[in-house]
């Protein structure tokens, strides 16, 4: 007998088989982006919800993944199995990073509202996702593509960043120069300007480790 569990954990191997949020993979099929988030697991009142079979047939079809080999991960998911809690980094969207309650001062991951994304081998216990969102980061990161940003790493030229102003501004820039009053971002997108920003105007500056393709 097929559990819940191993119904929710195939759809979250899925994902991670593509280095994809759930909310990422759900786009991908067309789908709402929280149709698979974990607060769609249950309801209010501790009942399971389950995925609907058109739901797990959009996601195959948009992964080229046959019912076999879904199949193949229900099965490798044992009924008490938490696979997508055992390497999990905070995650949420792009949008969501502009706006307050997420960071701290430094730039580090606080307060409520994070989903989370399997991820293994981080070592910086405070490194967390952004999901992207629509096409301004082309064509290095396109829509639905994760990046694992480390707050605590340092930041040096040439390095892939993400930057948020005190504007509430966030953006992947690369860092072409830094000097004591201002930074020289340079665009991922060559359709984007680069920019100069004075230090005081900049909230915090991370870089990216790692980042799906």
């Amino acid at each position: 007998m097929l559990s819940h569990r191993q119904i929710w954990s195939a759809i979250d191997a899925l994902a991670a088989r593509y280095s994809m949020s759930v909310s990422g993979l759900a786009r991908r099929a067309g789908l709402d982006p929280t149709t698979f988030n974990k607060s769609k697991r249950s309801a209010p009142d501790g009942r399971l919800r389950w995925p609907n079979t058109e739901s797990i047939a959009k996601i195959l079809d948009a992964t080229s993944c046959s019912i076999e080999d879904f199949m193949a991960m229900v099965g490798n998911a044992s009924a008490d199995d938490t696979p997508y809690r055992q390497h999990a980094v905070p995650l949420i969207g792009f949008a969501q990073a502009g706006a307050g309650g997420f960071f701290d001062d430094g730039g580090f991951p606080v307060g409520a509202g994070w989903d989370e994304v399997a991820f293994p081998d981080v070592a910086d216990e405070h490194a967390y996702a952004l999901e992207v969102t629509g096409d301004s980061m082309l064509p290095l990161y396109r829509d639905g593509d994760v990046v694992i940003v480390s707050p605590g790493a340092s930041v040096r030229r040439g390095d892939r960043v993400i930057v948020r102003t005190r504007g509430g501004e966030v953006m992947a820039k690369v860092l072409a120069r830094r000097t004591a009053r201002t930074i020289e971002l340079h665009s991922v997108n060559p359709a984007h300007e680069q920019r100069t920003l004075a230090l005081e105007d900049i909230d915090w500056i991370a870089r990216i480790i790692w980042a799906s393709q």
